[in-house]
């Protein structure tokens, strides 16, 4: 098969390192001039958690010839349609786009593609573009930890799903889900309470569970979540094999302690993970604030679930983005004043 991965910042060059080492031919596109180059001069060299350094088949998008079986989807959501029309030519009728991306991004992929060639499949692992060429590993490197949710918009099991499982389990374990929506809202709800804060306060995921304050946003976030999903007909599937729900919802003041006390152990292989959204505006770019938090804030309106946490994490990074503030631990205050509003 011709495999791809579109966009290949840090989780794609990541991954494409890891499934170059174990011999499986795949084209890394990217626009970002430097990174290609250096890709194409030294390797990937992988760092942090693993150390090793790999050649790898690198190009810029407007370099892609002929029809590939799959294309590894990492742009940022907002680029959806623009990046998808581009790649159709490069789509033969049984041509499946495989989004990697945040958030909840199947359906806005589907619209182009058509959801019989939509796969989906979130990755359970971080990594940061530390230089051109060059992205640290901040997960631990063991099979559990780098972890993938594989399934289909419909919700069927073929051939193909298992070929892409089969790539994909060179660098971790794979889980095959039948229920796709449920394993995205569990990433979901971590990337929302961990990468949302963590862009806020400018830390990594460990910074978050680490401050008492930040810690308590992030239980809040989560269960307005796990409220939400549920009030939409979504059953949350476990990730990592934790589930969630059963965790880290809460009635009572007595779960509610203990998921504090549960949460930082949870998390615990993936303390390093600096959050992407963090990365790109430290880039001057936009980030995917609205496929994260504004996605659980959006269907709460939906639903009628209000979602003030959320909604805040929102506030804030959309400041950042129009340089009017700055990630940082100032912004606590704005939560704790939160809290206590809402006990």
């Amino acid at each position: 098969m011709r495999l791809a991965i579109y966009s290949a910042g840090s989780i794609g060059t990541a991954l494409g390192a890891f499934l170059t080492r174990n011999g499986v031919a795949i084209d890394l596109f990217n626009h970002n001039r430097p990174h290609v180059e250096a890709l194409r001069k030294s390797g990937a060299r992988i760092v942090g958690t693993v150390d090793f350094s790999v050649p790898v088949r690198a190009f810029f998008p407007e370099e892609m010839t002929g029809i590939y079986d799959v294309v590894f989807l990492m742009t940022k959501q907002l680029d959806n349609r623009r990046v998808l029309e581009g790649i159709l030519p490069h789509l033969g009728p049984q041509s499946i786009v495989c989004t990697m991306q945040n958030g909840l991004p199947e359906p806005s992929v589907a619209e182009v593609v058509g959801p019989d060639r939509t796969y989906g499949c979130t990755v359970g692992w971080g990594a940061t573009l530390k230089e051109p060429g060059i992205v640290e590993l901040t997960s631990e490197p063991t099979r559990e930890a780098l972890a993938f949710n594989l399934g289909t918009m419909t919700g069927r099991h073929d051939a193909m799903l298992d070929e892409i499982a089969g790539i994909l389990s060179l660098m971790g374990n794979v889980t095959i889900e039948r229920n796709l929506m449920g394993a995205r809202w569990s990433k979901l709800l971590v990337n929302a309470a961990f990468s949302g804060l963590g862009t806020c306060f400018g830390c990594t995921f460990g910074g978050v569970s680490d401050h008492r304050i930040a810690l308590r946003a992030a239980q809040r976030i989560i269960k307005e979540g796990i409220d939400v999903a549920r009030l939409s007909g979504v059953t949350i599937e476990p990730i990592q094999g934790k589930d969630i729900v059963k965790l880290f919802d809460y009635r009572g003041w007595f779960k509610r302690q203990l998921g504090l006390i549960l949460i930082p152990i949870a998390i615990k292989k993936h303390r390093a993970i600096r959050p992407s959204m963090l990365q790109d505006l430290e880039r001057g770019k936009k980030c995917e604030i609205d496929a994260i938090n504004g996605a659980i804030a959006a269907q709460g309106d939906i639903i009628g679930r209000d979602t003030p946490f959320d909604d805040l994490v929102v506030a804030i990074v959309k400041e950042i983005e129009a340089g009017n503030a700055q990630p940082g631990w100032h912004h606590l205050e704005r939560f704790a004043k939160l809290l206590d509003l809402t006990n």
